[in-house]
């Protein structure tokens, strides 16, 4: 899945421990979801200040989901 690919990309490049970054794909009713998992430490460098980066995940997310047709979130945890 190339949402997956990217979000993983993007969080491996930000991160301080990279081998920490996990993304699963959860699909439900509503779509697909994508779980992006971090070390504690880098949690404030994936969401960013005042969400900016995870607002900037999520808007590549809305055109990879444009291109595929399929509804997909974000979820940091």
């Amino acid at each position: 899945m190339p949402a997956k690919e990217l979000v993983e990309f993007v969080a491996r490049s930000l991160v301080d421990d990279p081998d920490a970054v996990k993304v699963e794909v959860v699909r439900d009713r509503d779509g697909t979801v994508l779980e992006l998992h971090v070390a504690e430490d880098d949690m404030g460098k994936v969401i960013g200040r005042n969400g900016s980066v995870a607002k900037a995940l999520r808007t590549l997310l809305k055109v990879t989901a444009a291109r595929e047709g399929e509804p997909i979130s974000l979820e940091i945890l």
